[in-house]
């Protein structure tokens, strides 16, 4: 398997613990995180395997650090790369706009020349809407410290090992 580069932006730091959960679970040989604030698209442009995560805040909005980034995003060449989305969300006090920093970063690499892996099935989340959702499937790994804490280690060692079928 190539290098995986590993993307976050985090406030809080759930982002950035699972971000390191994740470079664990594939092995800190293989995967490399970035923390977004000092990333720029050369960095992305060196690795053949991505994983971008950044948590969900207040009404839909993506994380700071992350909304700054997506013009970094905006301006790589990801032509070939293999993406794959992770974010956190609160399904219950914003179920209306659950984990859609998923959403907005699958919109930022439509029409990039990439493939997006990582999808999952809805069961297990309860919530209204979603950017994340995309015909019946999440397009990313969600995460919900606030309702769900309990799932979370559990729900990355699952995604992990998909992905690892998924990267090359």
């Amino acid at each position: 398997m190539e290098n995986i580069g590993i993307f976050y932006g985090s406030s809080t730091g759930n982002t950035e613990a699972a971000a390191k959960q994740i470079q664990k679970e594939f092995g800190e040989d293989i995967a490399t995180t970035f923390d977004v604030n000092n990333a720029k698209a050369i960095d992305i442009e060196q690795f053949s395997n991505l994983i971008l995560g950044s948590s969900t805040w207040g009404i839909g909005d993506i994380q700071d650090d992350f909304d700054n980034f997506l013009s970094e995003i905006s301006s790589a060449n990801l032509k070939g790369k293999n993406i794959a989305i992770f974010g956190y969300g609160d399904q219950e006090t914003y179920a209306d706009s659950f984990v859609d920093a998923i959403g907005i970063i699958y919109e930022a690499l439509e029409n990039k020349g990439c493939k997006i892996v990582g999808k999952i099935p809805t069961e297990g989340y309860q919530y209204d809407s979603s950017k994340a959702e995309i015909d019946g499937k999440l397009i990313g790994l969600p995460l919900d410290d606030e309702n769900q804490c309990n799932l979370t280690n559990e729900r990355i060692k699952i995604w992990v090992q998909q992905l690892k079928e998924c990267f090359k």
